[in-house]
């Protein structure tokens, strides 16, 4: 009925978990993303990827020399966490110092995605997100090797499975959290959730304020074209969609394809690229229109199994009383 509970899947966890010899892994933090040990804690940051871009001759290309400058800030910025915080229990505090897990993630991929012009659901996109995630992997385990040069490796190195191959600050260095709060903060899209809807209502997030508003982006292409109008606002307020306006340009409408509109096929894929240069886990929501059947469900299910996802997390539109982001009604106020 409403997708609860969200699956993890213990064995694929506990495959790579990287300190085997300390235990097994039986649990995450409530979110997903970070797989741990009994006692350990999450430290966790996000890179607004919607700002890792640049123009070349007026074409939005990745920023790939910003994007390496902000990943070794962010190890950097997250591995100091681990030794300036406060830990309420000295069991907290061991466990922590002894393996400085860390998790540097990603918010605003959807929009970095409609910065470039490459829909969501297409196997560009796919491809693009393992590129960018394993760049992300590559550069982090760069940063946190070079902190273990000026301050020393994670004490609990020589029985992980680096020992051989890395010599490291944390134990792990990448997670992608879902950004709720954050990515609201950042004005940019969830994690590496497609865009939700055009238009929205995001309740109970800010000190249980009530947001609505139209995505800015999608404003701001549609007056580059020409095109923005109190039609086209009214029709994305009713529906959170374009899709029904025979006037915009296909090419336009596939870049701003919203979370419902998006096969799930697409939502597993783009998860499954980030998961395989991911070390702790993807937090990740398949947003489900509310026609959606337990047949459905329970094949996603299987294809996060199948794809050796970690976690798999399902939300049928409509299924509960209270929903952090509805669609909008033209009852609402929007600010443009």
């Amino acid at each position: 009925r409403t997708g609860d509970p969200g699956l993890i899947f213990l064995s694929t966890i506990n495959a790579s978990n990287p300190t085997p010899k300390l235990g097994n892994i039986e649990s995450t933090n409530p979110c997903g993303e970070v797989p741990l040990l009994n006692y350990e804690s999450c430290i966790l940051g996000s890179i607004n990827l919607s700002k890792m871009v640049k123009y070349k001759e007026q074409k939005a290309i990745i920023d790939w020399e910003k994007l390496a400058e902000t990943i070794q800030l962010g190890i950097r910025f997250l591995d100091n966490i681990i030794s300036l915080n406060y830990y309420v229990l000295p069991k907290i505090k061991h466990i922590t110092l002894a393996n400085r897990k860390i998790g540097l993630g990603v918010m605003g991929w959807a929009e970095m995605l409609i910065f470039l012009e490459i829909p969501y659901a297409s196997e560009k996109a796919v491809s693009l997100s393992e590129k960018v995630i394993k760049f992300i992997k590559d550069e982090s385990y760069k940063a946190s090797e070079k902190l273990a040069v000026e301050v020393g490796v994670f004490p609990e190195l020589k029985n992980s499975i680096h020992k051989n191959s890395y010599r490291l600050r944390n134990a792990t260095c990448n997670s992608i959290a879902p950004t709720g709060s954050i990515s609201v903060i950042a004005d940019t899209s969830y994690s590496i959730e497609p865009l939700f809807a055009l238009a929205y209502k995001r309740v109970g997030v800010l000190q249980n304020q009530t947001q609505t508003e139209i995505n800015k982006i999608f404003i701001d292409k549609m007056k580059k074209l020409n095109i923005w109008n109190l039609n086209i606002e009214k029709t994305v307020i009713e529906t959170g969609s374009v899709n029904s306006l025979k006037f915009i340009p296909e090419s336009v409408k596939s870049i701003f394809r919203t979370s419902l509109e998006i096969p799930w096929k697409y939502h597993l894929l783009h998860q499954r690229a980030f998961q395989k240069h991911t070390d702790n886990a993807v937090s990740k929501t398949i947003n489900l229109s509310e026609n959606a059947t337990v047949e459905d469900i329970s094949q996603i299910f299987m294809w996060a199994w199948k794809y050796k996802l970690k976690g798999i997390t399902i939300y049928r539109y409509g299924s509960k009383v209270n929903q952090v982001i509805q669609k909008c009604s033209l009852n609402d106020s929007i600010p443009c």
